[in-house]
């Protein structure tokens, strides 16, 4: 049996969906923009679309931690999804950005992070699995919601 943890964390960016992905899928300024990222490494030539890959360094925990992450589904300016395997380990990264007011011209964005940990093979859950679900889903939930607060910050200074 396949355990698996998700967090979601969300907050409400005053820019609209249009701007907020431009933010987000801009790989290259990202330890710009999340303190918590101290490198990219963007692997695949191209626009942001899936297929995409990229070495992202985190300090994390007093530690640096870098993933190969992929993305798995691109839905501009709707959603995007990356995977990595690390240390036994399957993540998944879903972001949404759903618009607030007119269609035409959002003037906010509701944007949602959804990841999920689980064993890359089925197998009794290892530690961080057993961490996720009690101390560490607080901790990813605070590290996520700290990224959201960057990326808005970022981009509605940019209005």
């Amino acid at each position: 049996m396949t355990h698996s943890t998700s967090v979601v964390v969300e907050r409400r960016v005053y820019a609209s969906p249009g701007r907020v992905w431009e933010s987000i899928t801009d790989l290259r300024n990202m330890p710009r923009v999340l303190s918590g990222v101290q490198r990219v490494e963007v692997l695949t030539e191209g626009g942001f679309a899936v297929g995409t890959r990229w070495r992202e360094t985190r300090r994390m925990l007093g530690r640096e931690a870098t993933e190969e992450m992929t993305v798995t589904v691109c839905e501009p300016p709707d959603r995007y999804v990356t995977v990595a395997d690390s240390h036994g380990m399957h993540y998944v990264s879903e972001i949404t950005l759903v618009p607030e007011g007119p269609p035409v011209a959002a003037t906010a964005t509701t944007l949602r992070m959804t990841f999920t940990a689980r064993p890359a093979h089925d197998r009794t859950p290892g530690l961080l699995t057993r961490l996720l679900g009690r101390v560490g889903s607080r901790a990813v939930a605070r590290a996520l919601g700290k990224d959201l607060d960057e990326i808005a910050r970022a981009v509605e200074s940019h209005v």
